[in-house]
């Protein structure tokens, strides 16, 4: 403190050398006491560095110190800790009126020499309280005008902010995106346009600013956030990434707070523009192909998928762009029969519309003759983005009475949803094996006496010899669940076919999983099935308690 106050008059050219002499070791200071101050709040602060204020108002108002970009970027930081976001008395907010007033300052320093400040707001009648939070204001407000200004006049020169002058501007905001002060400036940065051939933010102002949003820390409108990761690739990254997490930390099997959350991220909005909806589309591959198609992902997907479809008929009431655009790889007129919406079908027609889907998808994939939409992969891949019509299916083998025997259709429907890894020989084996085992359930419908233990030998029948591949166990059991549900005589075994059916925690969560996604999908197609939702909501609850 002692040398500050010898710096801070620095009128001689002996103090003038030992403050540049001394300044790397006193910027190291900085660091570490950055390093403390932003594990505490304010209150802690104040307690712990009763002569803080001191510290960095002398340090602020010291030109050489602040000659220097990363002197006045820890700076910034150290005063950032001092904000208190919701002042609950008059002692923090004046507190928080004095750090907007040495922010204020340090972005003066940037922007133009402002030495008079005091004594013109002395003159002027102003205590510096009242100051400078409205210098603050007026100044985000000045260089939000500017930076409009620049996107407005083009080539423009004589009136465009300066390239270097707007990277330098995104690099002071890096610590500052999360006051609110700052909102208007943050936004006027991302929806900046230039005509750099290179991006001219700093990048770890773009990765502040997602990071805050992700956070909540910072609310911004949906063109910000679209300029975002438009010009910042990691950011939407980073932001799918924080999904996953989201997905595999707290949010697995619950498919309304995924849906909550996928729209909080504007997401699904943000990808009616199709260069977005493409990162998106292939971060969804990568981690399908990384988790071997897990359920958790598949569903998220499909959440992704219905969020998308909904904001892009939200937005798009004349398509901007062709379907084509976001599936390249896919048969046109495939897409446009898996976008229907079965609620937007009657639902004695559900049958025919599966029946239409799977002719489709079959002559695709197995008949080769539309080479140019890609492998097997890439129709599975999109037939799971709208999964809903598989989980469909496997509801009207066992609810429609229309034909006394499965149809061939949907039972292939079903086997190719299993994954794209199987060929037509190993699909042909899974539709044997299923066949054999609705055939068994279809007689269980009628039986007056029913027990888990006939359910297991149905679901064992066409097991003999190699054992099944575990996509069809878990088709099977699929098939199984929907019987519980459905059966009039399921209810009451249901608990016990499910305690025999869950020998492993993955099976667990695999039924948890197929519950709150059947619920889910009831929510959305207005099913109404009041005894059925009742024990699916039951047994969920129980199994949730359980796992």
């Amino acid at each position: 403190m002692r040398k500050l106050s010898v710096w801070d008059q620095a009128s001689t050219l002996e103090t003038q050398q030992d403050t540049c002499l001394h300044l790397p070791q006193f910027q190291e200071f900085l660091r570490q006491l950055y390093e403390a101050l932003k594990e505490m709040d304010s209150n802690a602060i104040i307690e712990r560095f009763p002569t803080i204020g001191q510290l960095l108002a002398k340090t602020c108002w010291n030109p050489f110190i602040l000659a220097y970009d990363e002197s006045q970027k820890i700076l910034i930081w150290c005063l950032c800790c001092l904000i208190k976001k919701d002042p609950q008395n008059s002692g923090e907010s004046k507190l928080n009126s004095w750090t907007q007033g040495l922010l204020s300052h340090i972005l003066s320093t940037f922007r133009s020499d402002i030495k008079e400040v005091d004594l013109f707001t002395q003159v002027l009648g102003y205590a510096p309280t009242d100051y400078y939070p409205g210098l603050l204001k007026n100044m985000v407000s000045s260089l939000v005008s500017e930076l409009r200004e620049n996107h407005l006049n083009g080539f423009n020169t004589q009136r465009r902010m300066a390239p270097e002058r707007v990277r330098s501007l995104s690099r002071v905001c890096v610590p500052l995106v999360t006051l609110p002060d700052f909102e208007p400036l943050v936004e006027a940065l991302l929806t900046y346009h230039g005509h750099e051939p290179q991006e001219v933010l700093w990048p770890e102002f773009c990765d502040a600013v997602n990071e805050a949003f992700l956070l909540k820390k910072i609310s911004l409108p949906m063109s910000a956030i679209l300029c975002l990761w438009l010009r910042h690739l990691p950011s939407l990254e980073n932001t799918m990434l924080h999904l996953f997490e989201k997905l595999i930390s707290g949010e697995r099997n619950f498919l309304k707070r995924i849906e909550c959350f996928m729209k909080d991220s504007l997401l699904p909005a943000a990808a009616c523009h199709p260069a977005i909806f493409r990162v998106v589309d292939e971060m969804f591959r990568y981690a399908l192909l990384e988790t071997d198609g897990a359920l958790e992902v598949l569903a998220t997907l499909q959440v992704f998928t219905r969020c998308f479809v909904e904001a892009l008929e939200k937005e798009n009431k004349q398509l901007k762009f062709a379907f084509k655009t976001y599936f390249p790889y896919a048969s046109p007129s495939l897409v446009m029969v898996l976008l229907q919406h079965p609620k937007d079908i009657p639902q004695g027609l559900w049958h025919q519309a599966l029946k239409h889907i799977s002719e489709m998808l079959k002559e695709v994939v197995e008949d080769q003759t539309h080479g140019s939409y890609g492998g097997p992969f890439e129709s599975w891949f999109l037939f799971v983005h709208f999964g809903g019509w598989a989980d469909m299916a496997a509801e009207q083998l066992l609810t429609s009475e229309a034909e006394a025997e499965a149809p061939e259709a949907l039972l292939w429907l079903l086997a190719f949803s299993c994954g794209p890894g199987a060929g037509h020989q190993q699909r042909a084996q899974t539709m044997v094996e299923v066949k054999a085992v609705l055939s068994c359930l279809m007689k269980l419908l009628t039986s007056p006496t029913l027990s888990a233990r006939d359910l297991q030998a149905a679901a064992g029948e066409g097991g003999e010899g190699a054992p099944r591949p575990p996509a069809c166990q878990q088709l099977i059991r699929r098939l199984l669940l929907n019987f519980l549900l459905w059966a009039p005589g399921g209810h009451a075994i249901a608990r016990e076919v499910i305690t025999l059916m869950a020998q492993t925690d993955a099976i667990m969560h695999e039924i948890i999983g197929f519950l709150d996604q059947t619920l889910y999908r009831w929510d959305h197609l207005c099913v109404e099935a009041p005894r059925s939702r009742k024990l699916a909501q039951e047994l969920l609850a129980e199994l949730r308690g359980q796992a």
